[in-house]
């Protein structure tokens, strides 16, 4: 199946059961908003779980970009991505947790064609302030899917404070041989899908008090699934992402965590470019910054004369088309172009004092400190100068 091909499967279905499609919003929040970025389809819904009213009704369904800082030193594996796409669906104080399972059950037997055979849930086994969630182990136990009881792994929070409760994930086999162990004991097993009951606010103070409402939210990563059914063995191996792992390859020969790194972090930078975020030193734009310098740094491991400039129309116009942005792609490239040139006449004016540091001995946590503070460089640059003075 193909990206799209998904997405108009999993819209369907939730359309045919009154759901209406709730309009994608930008990864930039509101000046209002603590958060830099859109990290969740639920984000931009907060205020509507907290029990105001929406104004396309009670059941919704979206796609939303989001992008989680959280996962950036995960980036490089199978499976974790800086920006991706998130399918949702909600409730907003109207149909349970059970009956949300009961169709997402449904929807990957039958609208994805998975086996029953390959999935697995985990459930809210309960704590010291909040009950197990016996309501959804049932009704695991009566559609015969095989269940885990967890602590914490279930409970969902999109922060410290603010709506919460207990989730119920959905893992897909991925292993070549017929299903073993638990999501808790296999790491073959992996999450594709998490049915949250939004139940409760969290206060500064921590205590728990219920939402006016309760809701349902579920989240589904559009690559993630892509993946496991087209039987891929990892996320880069998707529609999305074969214009990068083309172009990376053919520029530059890198391994394969490196390619995947720079695949990851150039179709960010893009995307949040597009979204109207420009490289500085504070707030989204460092996070920018640091997903071109993270890129340019695994570059210039090996060969210190690559350059963004280098990088052809295609990918670009590519993700800019997927995520119906309307930059140009000569700016994007000139925006990349610039940030690289920075951080080039950076790592000149480093070298040399990263050097007399080193005069002294090894580095330790306090020079770095030092180093970041008083000069400007952070740890991840600190350590590439390190190593080209090895």
């Amino acid at each position: 199946m193909t990206p799209q091909d998904i997405i108009d499967t999993f819209v369907g279905f939730y359309r045919e059961r009154g759901h209406l499609l709730l309009p994608e919003s930008s990864l930039v929040r509101p000046p209002d908003d603590p958060v830099l970025f859109t990290t969740s389809g639920m984000h931009p819904l907060t205020p509507y779980l907290e029990g105001r009213p929406h104004p396309l009704g009670r059941r919704l369904v979206n796609v939303q970009r989001c992008l989680r800082t959280t996962d950036l030193d995960e980036v490089g594996d199978s499976t974790h991505l800086t920006v991706f796409q998130m399918l949702g669906s909600w409730s907003l104080g109207d149909y349970d947790g059970p009956r949300s399972l009961r169709w997402g059950y449904e929807l990957l037997r039958d609208g994805f064609g998975i086996d029953h055979d390959r999935l697995h849930a985990t459930v809210f086994g309960g704590d010291d302030h909040v009950e197990p969630d016996t309501a959804s182990l049932e009704t695991w136990r009566e559609l015969g899917v095989p269940v885990e009881l967890t602590g914490q792994e279930n409970w969902w929070s999109n922060g410290p404070t603010g709506p919460c409760g207990p989730d119920s994930e959905i893992f897909l086999w991925t292993g070549d041989t017929p299903p073993v162990g638990t999501p808790g004991t296999d790491g073959r097993w992996m999450e594709v899908w998490n049915h949250v009951q939004m139940r409760y606010h969290r206060r500064d103070d921590g205590r728990l008090v219920p939402l006016r409402q309760r809701n349902v939210d579920t989240g589904m990563g559009l690559e993630r699934l892509e993946m496991v059914l087209n039987g891929n063995s990892s996320v880069f191996a998707g529609e999305a992402f074969r214009p990068w792992v083309r172009t990376v390859t053919g520029l530059w020969r890198p391994d394969e965590e490196t390619l995947r790194r720079v695949g990851d972090h150039l179709r960010s930078a893009v995307v949040v470019l597009g979204d109207g975020v420009r490289p500085s030193n504070t707030g989204r734009g460092y996070v920018l910054r640091r997903l071109i310098r993270r890129t340019l740094t695994a570059l210039w491991r090996d060969d210190p004369s690559r350059s963004l400039a280098d990088l052809p129309d295609g990918p670009i116009g590519d993700t800019l088309d997927r995520f119906r942005q309307s930059l140009p792609v000569d700016e994007v490239r000139t925006l990349l172009v610039d940030e690289e040139r920075r951080f080039r006449g950076l790592l000149r004016r480093g070298r040399p004092i990263v050097s007399r540091y080193l005069s002294r001995g090894p580095l330790r946590d306090e020079d770095y400190r030092r180093l970041h503070d008083t000069y400007g460089l952070p740890r991840d640059l600190v350590d590439v100068l390190v190593a080209e003075a090895a």
